[in-house]
Protein backbone atom coordinates (compact mmCIF):
# COMPACT_ATOMS: atom_id res chain seq x y z
CA UNK A 1 0.00 0.00 0.00
CA UNK A 2 1.48 3.24 -1.15
CA UNK A 3 2.45 6.05 1.17
CA UNK A 4 2.78 8.46 -1.78
CA UNK A 5 -0.28 7.60 -3.88
CA UNK A 6 -1.16 10.45 -6.27
CA UNK A 7 -3.56 8.70 -8.64
CA UNK A 8 -7.33 8.88 -9.09
CA UNK A 9 -9.71 8.18 -6.25
CA UNK A 10 -10.57 5.63 -5.01
CA UNK A 11 -7.11 4.12 -4.61
CA UNK A 12 -7.14 0.55 -5.94
CA UNK A 13 -5.38 -2.16 -3.91
CA UNK A 14 -4.95 -5.68 -5.23
CA UNK A 15 -4.97 -8.71 -2.95
CA UNK A 16 -3.32 -11.81 -4.41
CA UNK A 17 -4.94 -14.76 -2.63
CA UNK A 18 -2.82 -17.90 -2.54
CA UNK A 19 -4.03 -21.36 -1.45
CA UNK A 20 -4.29 -21.68 2.35
CA UNK A 21 -3.96 -17.91 2.81
CA UNK A 22 -4.69 -16.37 6.20
CA UNK A 23 -8.31 -15.21 6.22
CA UNK A 24 -7.69 -13.31 9.45
CA UNK A 25 -4.88 -11.24 7.92
CA UNK A 26 -6.91 -10.57 4.76
CA UNK A 27 -10.02 -9.36 6.59
CA UNK A 28 -7.89 -7.35 9.04
CA UNK A 29 -6.51 -5.45 6.04
CA UNK A 30 -9.76 -4.98 4.13
CA UNK A 31 -12.19 -4.05 6.90
CA UNK A 32 -10.39 -0.82 7.92
CA UNK A 33 -10.48 0.25 4.25
CA UNK A 34 -14.23 -0.40 4.04
CA UNK A 35 -14.93 1.48 7.27
CA UNK A 36 -12.72 4.39 6.20
CA UNK A 37 -14.84 4.75 3.06
CA UNK A 38 -18.04 4.80 5.11
CA UNK A 39 -16.83 7.30 7.69
CA UNK A 40 -15.29 9.59 5.05
CA UNK A 41 -18.57 9.56 3.11
CA UNK A 42 -16.75 8.88 -0.13
CA UNK A 43 -14.72 6.01 -1.63
CA UNK A 44 -11.11 6.49 -0.59
CA UNK A 45 -10.12 2.89 -1.32
CA UNK A 46 -11.20 0.05 -3.56
CA UNK A 47 -9.87 -3.50 -3.68
CA UNK A 48 -9.54 -6.31 -6.16
CA UNK A 49 -9.27 -10.01 -5.31
CA UNK A 50 -6.84 -11.86 -7.57
CA UNK A 51 -5.95 -15.54 -7.90
CA UNK A 52 -3.38 -17.12 -10.17
CA UNK A 53 -5.99 -18.70 -12.44
CA UNK A 54 -9.03 -16.56 -11.63
CA UNK A 55 -10.68 -19.43 -9.75
CA UNK A 56 -11.91 -19.31 -6.13
CA UNK A 57 -9.24 -19.70 -3.44
CA UNK A 58 -9.59 -21.66 -0.21
CA UNK A 59 -8.07 -20.19 2.94
CA UNK A 60 -6.37 -22.10 5.74
CA UNK A 61 -9.69 -21.97 7.61
CA UNK A 62 -11.42 -23.96 4.83
CA UNK A 63 -13.46 -20.93 3.73
CA UNK A 64 -13.39 -20.07 0.02
CA UNK A 65 -13.41 -16.63 -1.59
CA UNK A 66 -14.25 -15.80 -5.19
CA UNK A 67 -11.54 -14.03 -7.17
CA UNK A 68 -12.37 -11.02 -9.34
CA UNK A 69 -9.63 -11.67 -11.89
CA UNK A 70 -6.64 -13.86 -12.73
CA UNK A 71 -3.07 -12.61 -12.83
CA UNK A 72 -3.15 -12.71 -16.64
CA UNK A 73 -5.88 -10.05 -16.63
CA UNK A 74 -3.93 -7.62 -14.44
CA UNK A 75 -1.18 -5.54 -16.03
CA UNK A 76 -0.93 -2.60 -13.64
CA UNK A 77 -1.89 -1.86 -10.03
CA UNK A 78 -0.89 0.94 -7.66
CA UNK A 79 -0.43 -1.62 -4.85
CA UNK A 80 -0.53 -5.39 -4.41
CA UNK A 81 -0.65 -7.34 -1.14
CA UNK A 82 0.42 -10.99 -1.41
CA UNK A 83 -1.77 -12.98 1.01
CA UNK A 84 -0.48 -16.40 1.99
CA UNK A 85 -0.34 -18.63 5.05
CA UNK A 86 0.98 -22.12 5.62
CA UNK A 87 3.62 -23.50 3.25
CA UNK A 88 3.91 -20.38 1.08
CA UNK A 89 6.70 -21.81 -1.07
CA UNK A 90 4.39 -24.57 -2.29
CA UNK A 91 2.40 -21.90 -4.17
CA UNK A 92 5.35 -20.50 -6.14
CA UNK A 93 5.26 -20.87 -9.91
CA UNK A 94 7.36 -19.36 -12.70
CA UNK A 95 4.32 -17.57 -14.11
CA UNK A 96 3.50 -16.03 -10.75
CA UNK A 97 7.06 -14.79 -10.19
CA UNK A 98 7.21 -13.35 -13.72
CA UNK A 99 3.92 -11.51 -13.12
CA UNK A 100 5.24 -10.00 -9.87
CA UNK A 101 8.29 -8.77 -11.78
CA UNK A 102 6.10 -7.12 -14.41
CA UNK A 103 4.04 -5.36 -11.76
CA UNK A 104 7.20 -4.14 -10.04
CA UNK A 105 8.53 -2.77 -13.33
CA UNK A 106 5.26 -0.91 -13.87
CA UNK A 107 5.72 0.90 -10.54
CA UNK A 108 3.46 -1.22 -8.33
CA UNK A 109 4.06 -1.11 -4.58
CA UNK A 110 4.41 -4.75 -3.45
CA UNK A 111 3.88 -6.18 0.00
CA UNK A 112 3.24 -9.33 1.96
CA UNK A 113 0.66 -10.21 4.60
CA UNK A 114 1.62 -12.97 7.04
CA UNK A 115 4.02 -15.11 4.94
CA UNK A 116 3.54 -13.27 1.65
CA UNK A 117 7.16 -12.07 1.64
CA UNK A 118 8.28 -15.63 0.82
CA UNK A 119 7.02 -15.08 -2.73
CA UNK A 120 8.48 -11.60 -3.06
CA UNK A 121 11.84 -12.90 -1.83
CA UNK A 122 11.71 -15.88 -4.20
CA UNK A 123 11.13 -13.40 -7.02
CA UNK A 124 14.20 -11.40 -5.97
CA UNK A 125 12.11 -8.33 -5.18
CA UNK A 126 13.25 -7.66 -1.61
CA UNK A 127 16.90 -6.74 -2.11
CA UNK A 128 17.85 -3.86 0.15
CA UNK A 129 14.48 -3.99 1.93
CA UNK A 130 13.61 -4.80 5.54
CA UNK A 131 10.54 -6.96 6.03
CA UNK A 132 8.61 -8.72 8.74
CA UNK A 133 6.54 -11.90 8.86
CA UNK A 134 4.55 -13.84 11.41
CA UNK A 135 6.90 -14.71 14.30
CA UNK A 136 6.40 -18.44 13.68
CA UNK A 137 7.61 -18.11 10.07
CA UNK A 138 10.52 -15.72 10.64
CA UNK A 139 13.10 -18.45 11.42
CA UNK A 140 12.20 -20.33 8.24
CA UNK A 141 12.40 -17.14 6.18
CA UNK A 142 15.79 -16.24 7.65
CA UNK A 143 17.14 -19.70 6.86
CA UNK A 144 15.79 -19.59 3.31
CA UNK A 145 16.77 -15.98 2.55
CA UNK A 146 19.71 -15.05 4.80
CA UNK A 147 20.62 -12.00 2.70
CA UNK A 148 17.31 -10.21 3.34
CA UNK A 149 17.00 -7.96 6.38
CA UNK A 150 14.14 -8.93 8.71
CA UNK A 151 12.58 -7.61 11.87
CA UNK A 152 10.11 -8.93 14.41
CA UNK A 153 8.08 -5.70 14.29
CA UNK A 154 4.32 -5.75 13.69
CA UNK A 155 4.73 -4.17 10.25
CA UNK A 156 7.23 -2.45 7.97
CA UNK A 157 6.33 0.39 5.59
CA UNK A 158 8.67 1.60 2.85
CA UNK A 159 8.29 3.60 -0.34
CA UNK A 160 7.78 0.56 -2.59
CA UNK A 161 7.47 -2.35 -0.14
CA UNK A 162 5.31 -3.15 2.86
CA UNK A 163 4.88 -6.18 5.09
CA UNK A 164 3.13 -7.21 8.26
CA UNK A 165 3.12 -10.13 10.67
CA UNK A 166 -0.40 -11.16 9.71
CA UNK A 167 -3.41 -11.56 11.99
CA UNK A 168 -4.41 -8.33 13.72
CA UNK A 169 -1.09 -6.73 12.71
CA UNK A 170 -2.59 -6.18 9.24
CA UNK A 171 -5.21 -3.97 10.88
CA UNK A 172 -2.55 -1.88 12.64
CA UNK A 173 -0.61 -1.48 9.40
CA UNK A 174 -3.65 -0.33 7.44
CA UNK A 175 -4.67 2.05 10.23
CA UNK A 176 -1.18 3.56 10.06
CA UNK A 177 -1.55 4.01 6.30
CA UNK A 178 -4.98 5.63 6.73
CA UNK A 179 -3.51 8.00 9.35
CA UNK A 180 -0.61 9.03 7.09
CA UNK A 181 -2.75 9.45 4.01
CA UNK A 182 -6.00 10.84 5.40
CA UNK A 183 -5.25 12.01 8.95
CA UNK A 184 -5.06 10.48 12.40
CA UNK A 185 -8.67 11.47 13.23
CA UNK A 186 -10.03 9.16 10.55
CA UNK A 187 -7.72 6.35 11.66
CA UNK A 188 -8.91 6.70 15.26
CA UNK A 189 -12.55 6.69 14.17
CA UNK A 190 -11.98 3.53 12.12
CA UNK A 191 -10.19 1.91 15.04
CA UNK A 192 -13.11 2.64 17.37
CA UNK A 193 -15.55 1.11 14.88
CA UNK A 194 -13.41 -2.04 14.92
CA UNK A 195 -13.47 -2.11 18.76
CA UNK A 196 -9.68 -1.85 18.50
CA UNK A 197 -8.86 -0.05 21.72
CA UNK A 198 -5.33 1.02 20.80
CA UNK A 199 -3.67 1.49 17.42
CA UNK A 200 -0.38 -0.34 17.87
CA UNK A 201 2.80 1.08 16.40
CA UNK A 202 5.16 -0.95 14.23
CA UNK A 203 7.51 -1.44 17.20
CA UNK A 204 4.91 -3.14 19.37
CA UNK A 205 5.76 -6.77 20.05
CA UNK A 206 4.18 -9.53 17.97
CA UNK A 207 4.06 -11.93 20.90
CA UNK A 208 3.11 -11.76 24.54
CA UNK A 209 6.00 -11.28 26.91
CA UNK A 210 7.88 -14.47 27.68
CA UNK A 211 6.69 -14.30 31.30
CA UNK A 212 3.07 -14.24 30.11
CA UNK A 213 3.61 -17.14 27.73
CA UNK A 214 5.28 -19.23 30.41
CA UNK A 215 2.79 -18.26 33.09
CA UNK A 216 5.55 -17.35 35.55
CA UNK A 217 7.44 -14.23 36.56
CA UNK A 218 10.34 -16.06 38.19
CA UNK A 219 13.30 -14.28 36.65
CA UNK A 220 15.77 -17.21 36.41
CA UNK A 221 13.09 -19.28 34.69
CA UNK A 222 12.31 -16.56 32.14
CA UNK A 223 15.99 -15.86 31.51
CA UNK A 224 16.71 -19.56 30.97
CA UNK A 225 13.95 -19.99 28.37
CA UNK A 226 14.96 -16.76 26.63
CA UNK A 227 18.51 -18.13 26.31
CA UNK A 228 17.17 -21.37 24.88
CA UNK A 229 15.03 -19.56 22.30
CA UNK A 230 18.02 -17.44 21.20
CA UNK A 231 20.35 -20.43 20.87
CA UNK A 232 18.50 -23.07 18.86
CA UNK A 233 21.10 -23.40 16.11
CA UNK A 234 24.06 -23.62 18.49
CA UNK A 235 22.58 -24.98 21.75
CA UNK A 236 24.12 -23.96 25.03
CA UNK A 237 24.94 -26.52 27.69
CA UNK A 238 22.52 -26.67 30.59
CA UNK A 239 25.36 -25.70 32.90
CA UNK A 240 25.94 -22.55 30.84
CA UNK A 241 22.22 -21.71 30.83
CA UNK A 242 22.13 -22.11 34.61
CA UNK A 243 25.22 -19.92 35.02
CA UNK A 244 23.79 -17.13 32.84
CA UNK A 245 20.46 -17.37 34.70
CA UNK A 246 22.28 -17.01 38.04
CA UNK A 247 21.15 -20.33 39.49
CA UNK A 248 22.76 -23.73 39.98
CA UNK A 249 21.97 -26.59 37.55
CA UNK A 250 20.00 -28.29 40.33
CA UNK A 251 17.94 -25.13 40.98
CA UNK A 252 17.28 -24.82 37.24
CA UNK A 253 16.03 -28.41 37.17
CA UNK A 254 13.65 -27.75 40.06
CA UNK A 255 12.34 -24.54 38.50
CA UNK A 256 11.47 -26.27 35.21
CA UNK A 257 9.78 -29.15 36.99
CA UNK A 258 7.77 -26.82 39.25
CA UNK A 259 6.79 -24.20 36.65
CA UNK A 260 6.64 -26.15 33.37
CA UNK A 261 6.32 -29.76 34.50
CA UNK A 262 9.28 -30.60 32.31
CA UNK A 263 13.04 -30.95 32.51
CA UNK A 264 15.32 -28.28 31.05
CA UNK A 265 16.82 -30.83 28.65
CA UNK A 266 13.46 -32.02 27.32
CA UNK A 267 12.05 -28.49 27.07
CA UNK A 268 15.08 -27.30 25.10
CA UNK A 269 14.84 -30.28 22.76
CA UNK A 270 11.14 -29.59 22.13
CA UNK A 271 11.93 -25.98 21.17
CA UNK A 272 14.50 -27.17 18.63
CA UNK A 273 12.18 -29.82 17.20
CA UNK A 274 9.32 -27.32 16.92
CA UNK A 275 11.56 -25.08 14.81
CA UNK A 276 12.53 -28.09 12.69
CA UNK A 277 8.87 -28.91 12.08
CA UNK A 278 8.23 -25.37 10.85
CA UNK A 279 11.28 -25.45 8.57
CA UNK A 280 10.11 -28.76 7.10
CA UNK A 281 6.70 -27.31 6.32
CA UNK A 282 7.64 -23.83 5.16
CA UNK A 283 10.94 -24.22 3.28
CA UNK A 284 12.53 -26.53 0.75
CA UNK A 285 15.75 -26.84 2.77
CA UNK A 286 17.18 -30.36 2.77
CA UNK A 287 16.99 -32.48 5.92
CA UNK A 288 20.66 -32.03 6.79
CA UNK A 289 20.43 -28.23 6.56
CA UNK A 290 17.39 -28.26 8.83
CA UNK A 291 19.20 -30.52 11.28
CA UNK A 292 22.12 -28.06 11.46
CA UNK A 293 19.75 -25.08 11.79
CA UNK A 294 18.19 -26.71 14.85
CA UNK A 295 21.39 -27.68 16.63
CA UNK A 296 21.83 -31.30 15.51
CA UNK A 297 25.21 -32.53 14.29
CA UNK A 298 23.83 -35.08 11.81
CA UNK A 299 20.71 -36.03 9.89
CA UNK A 300 20.51 -39.36 11.71
CA UNK A 301 20.55 -37.86 15.23
CA UNK A 302 17.97 -35.31 14.13
CA UNK A 303 15.71 -37.95 12.56
CA UNK A 304 15.84 -40.16 15.67
CA UNK A 305 14.89 -37.28 17.98
CA UNK A 306 12.19 -36.08 15.59
CA UNK A 307 10.60 -39.50 15.20
CA UNK A 308 10.70 -40.12 18.95
CA UNK A 309 8.80 -36.87 19.58
CA UNK A 310 6.35 -36.78 16.65
CA UNK A 311 6.02 -40.49 15.79
CA UNK A 312 6.82 -39.50 12.19
CA UNK A 313 10.08 -39.09 10.33
CA UNK A 314 11.06 -35.65 8.97
CA UNK A 315 10.46 -36.93 5.42
CA UNK A 316 6.96 -38.12 6.31
CA UNK A 317 6.11 -34.71 7.79
CA UNK A 318 7.36 -32.97 4.65
CA UNK A 319 5.34 -35.29 2.40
Amino acid sequence: MRLDYQGPSPELIGFLLLPRFSMMAFFSAVEPLRIANRIAGRPLFDWLLISEDGEPVTASSGMTLLADQSINEIHHLPSLAVCSGFRPEATISRGLLAWLHRLDQSGCSLGGLDTGCFLLAAAGLLKGERVTLHWESLPAFRERFPGISTSDELFELGQRRFSCAGGAAAMDMVLEIIARRHGSRLAIDVSEQLIHARIRTRSDQQRMSLAQRLGTHKRPMVEAVALMERHLETPLSLAEIARRSHVSPRQLQRLFEQELQDTPRDYYLKLRLARAERLLGETDLDIFSIALACGFSSSSSFSRAFRSHYDLSPRQVRQ
